[in-house]
């Protein structure tokens, strides 16, 4: 599972994201919609910078757990 399943972040901001893999095996972070992937082993940590988003809703999903992992970034 992702947690949180919604980050709500300011709109015309660059940001920054750290995503942890806190299970027992591989997890992705993916979003089709922000050209953005990350694969991380087990207890590995990562940071993702965002460029500024425009106000709206963006998808990203673990392409390894889909039916379970999936969320959205909202810019506000």
């Amino acid at each position: 599972r992702l947690f949180p399943e919604t980050l709500e972040v300011p709109a015309n901001t660059k940001f920054r994201l750290t995503v942890k893999n806190d299970g027992p095996g591989a997890a992705e972070f993916e979003s089709l919609e922000l050209r953005k992937e990350t694969v991380l082993a087990p207890g590995v940590t990562r940071s993702l910078v965002f460029h500024p988003l425009k106000p709206g809703t963006y998808k990203f999903f673990d392409d390894f757990h889909p039916e379970t992992s999936q969320g959205r970034i909202v810019a506000k």
